[in-house]
């Protein structure tokens, strides 16, 4: 009796344990890992059907807010809102914006819709557009360029869609091909800054101290109205323009950052969100370049965050 006892004992603890490192949301799950660049051989052919003209078409899906993903291979690579990467086609055109991808290659390479899509944070918001495809629907275009999906990246951080046929590429935040170092170009770093940072990372900043940042050093911040069990966001529709949500980011490409709690927040909207200690985090719209502090107790509400997940600088 003593031992079904113990074995029972052991069998609910373990539950209560996974229950608490899921952050009270059922579909959480570890931070998603990024892939390496797929190789075009592997990823199919360079024909017009690009090898996957049987697969069945993906559901039409928004991008919402764009976000810029670093990529060990590839710098920065442009996601949707769900951390898919983003592609362009050679063939298309940007001036003026015209898709050649119809038929079979869309089914392969999913247009993605133009509703709602907001720019990747810091960059300008005229570069998102729109072009009618020939049967009607409008798709998203970045500096005039189209862009897609692949149907075979089924996990955030998947670019199996690079290099595909020669002409596939996943797409930078301006729209050009995303190439290691192009973002420096773009973008020169802050005097002093890093060249590059992980995914997120720890800065002492002389007033708050230790915070947490993303991989371009800006602030990453926490919501009060959040909770974190149940896991949940009160930050929805036009606030996320302004409070971007963190895109999900590898437990490997962080650094000095809290592992309890490390887990993808699934939103109602569609969004994946990265938590540290079970709360969702964000970056501020007002941000403008890395080491800038400007959503610090804004509204008395939105607070840096420490390597441990707590809140900086809040009133206690």
């Amino acid at each position: 009796m003593g031992t079904w006892r113990n074995v029972s004992l052991a069998v609910t603890a373990a539950a209560v344990l996974t229950l608490t490192t899921a952050c009270g949301q059922d579909s959480g799950d570890g931070s998603a890992g990024a892939r390496s660049v797929g190789s075009p051989a592997a990823a199919g052919g360079g024909g017009e059907g690009y090898g996957y003209g049987d697969d069945k078409a993906a559901a039409p899906r928004r991008a919402g807010q764009l976000a810029a993903r670093d990529d060990a291979g590839l710098g920065e690579v442009v996601t949707d809102s769900a951390g898919m990467t983003l592609y362009r086609f050679d063939k298309d055109t940007a001036k003026p914006p015209a898709s050649r991808c119809d038929g079979d290659c869309a089914k392969t390479w999913p247009p993605v819709p133009a509703d709602a899509a907001t720019a990747v944070p810091g960059t300008d918001p005229s570069a998102v557009g729109s072009v009618t495809r020939a049967d009607g629907s409008r798709q998203l275009t970045l500096g005039g360029r189209p862009l897609y999906r692949f149907a075979r990246d089924t996990e955030a951080g998947d670019v199996k869609g690079q290099g595909v046929g020669g002409t596939w590429f996943a797409a930078a935040p301006d729209g050009g091909k995303a190439a290691p170092g192009a973002r420096d170009a773009r973008r020169p770093a802050a005097s002093g800054a890093p060249a590059a940072l992980p995914g997120m990372s720890v800065r002492k900043d002389p007033e708050l101290g230790e915070i947490v940042v993303d991989s371009r050093g800006r602030t990453v911040y926490r919501f009060t109205k959040d909770s974190a069990w149940p896991m949940k966001s009160a930050c929805t529709g036009a606030c996320l323009t302004t409070w971007p949500a963190v895109p999900p980011v590898p437990k490997e490409k962080t650094v000095g950052i809290r592992q309890k709690g490390y887990v993808v927040h699934h939103r109602p909207d569609g969004v994946k969100q990265q938590a540290v200690d079970c709360w969702p985090l964000y970056t501020f719209s007002g941000d403008t370049k890395a080491g800038d502090t400007n959503g610090q107790g804004v509204g008395g509400t939105w607070y840096a965050v420490s390597p441990r997940g707590g809140l900086v600088g809040a009133p206690r």
